[in-house]
């Protein structure tokens, strides 16, 4: 008996390595990329060559840490935090939108600002709803075929945060929660034709919004026919296929690429991945992409094996919406999709979605240890 609960002891312990350390090397890779993407800029802008690393690095170990406290705080207990969660995202959102609060950014308010640090509220909406749709879904799994009771009650909370995101303005992280929550209610037993008619809605609204804002137009013409403004909206991508281009099948090597020469505009962030084309080559963006693959595979697999209803949905929506960003941000620095300003999780610059996507791992880890 002695024997067996030692055991039991260990194995709450324990760490799931199929997971954790895919998330350890694609954190060291961004360290690696985020300092030879911004060298050059920071030592022009600041004066300090390695600012936005020591940042990073900042930011890595604040979102480690929660990682490890996410490990081993039991899953069960995020289902008490949901509305109290929901609550505080939704009044975050709402300061946005107070004049003077917010800090503003090329005409958009996404950011509060607390001494020399930006916080997006978006990305804590994001990892707010993953809870309260998980809790919500797996309490009423016998009426999500239902529209009234299983699907409206869903919608009309997530339509809230969409709409409070979409005027900040940031219509694309709008528009990959809507993606996100649909996806997750299809999976949570909502029937389809429900889903449909609401997807036609929202591509209807999506329309209507593109229409009404000029540079929506603009990213859309660059994304059909970049060349024909080469110095204009086609700027930035072009200089995201010079930089994939150029580093072939094995890069130029670290530190070597031209595009962050001031060429490529904020090559740390949204196309930090066009850097690494450029000095990695083909090999190293694929081992990337091979890691990130593997990641989204064993988070699916934690889901699928979980012991109750509230952590499979709450590991499928983890992952669904991580997996969901790093498909977007690949695809739109190699001109598949339209120019959206979207970090790639886990290794572009940036302190929010960094501590918000490690923390989600960390939960990730807690119900991975449970399952066994």
């Amino acid at each position: 008996m002695a024997k067996a609960k030692t055991k039991g002891k260990a194995g709450k312990l324990s760490y799931d390595l199929t997971i954790l350390v895919p998330v350890l090397l694609l954190l060291a890779v961004g360290l690696v990329l985020v300092y030879s993407s911004s060298n050059h800029l920071a030592e022009h802008r600041l004066g300090d060559s390695y600012f936005y690393l020591k940042r990073q690095v900042l930011f890595c170990l604040i979102g480690v840490t929660l990682m490890l406290l996410a490990k081993h705080i039991p899953y069960t207990l995020y289902a008490k935090l949901a509305y109290p969660l929901l609550a505080v995202s939704l009044g975050f959102l709402i300061l946005l939108h107070i004049p003077g609060v917010g800090h503003t950014v090329n005409h958009a308010c996404r950011w509060l600002r607390v001494g020399g640090f930006s916080f997006q509220p978006s990305e804590l909406a994001k990892f707010s709803l993953c809870i309260y749709l998980a809790y919500s879904m797996a309490k009423k799994a016998t009426y999500m075929d239902s529209f009234s009771r299983g699907l409206a009650p869903h919608l009309v909370i997530a339509g809230v945060f969409m709409l409070l995101i979409a005027m900040e303005p940031d219509f694309g992280t709008a528009a990959i929660i809507g993606a996100w929550v649909l996806t997750l209610l299809f999976v949570g037993g909502a029937r389809f034709r429900y889903l449909l008619v609401i997807f036609a809605v929202l591509a209807a609204l999506s329309y209507w919004m593109i229409r009404r804002a000029d540079y929506r137009i603009e990213r859309l013409l660059a994304f059909f026919n970049p060349w024909e403004d080469p110095a204009g909206i086609g700027y930035q991508i072009i200089h995201s296929f010079l930089a994939f281009g150029s580093g072939g099948i094995f890069g130029a090597g670290l530190g070597a690429s031209k595009q962050k020469l001031f060429y490529l505009p904020e090559p740390h962030t949204d196309f930090i991945l066009s850097i690494a084309a450029e000095e990695l080559g083909l090999v190293g963006v694929a081992v990337i992409v091979a890691v990130f693959g593997f990641l989204i595979y064993r988070g699916l697999r934690v889901a699928l094996e979980a012991r109750d209803l509230f952590a499979t949905y709450l590991a499928l929506g983890l992952m669904f919406l991580l997996g969901l960003q790093v498909v977007i941000n690949m695809a739109v620095v190699m001109g598949l999709l339209p120019t959206k300003g979207l970090s790639l999780p886990l290794i572009s610059y940036g302190g929010s979605s960094l501590i918000i996507n490690l923390a989600g791992i960390g939960i990730l880890l807690n119900i991975a240890s449970r399952n066994r």
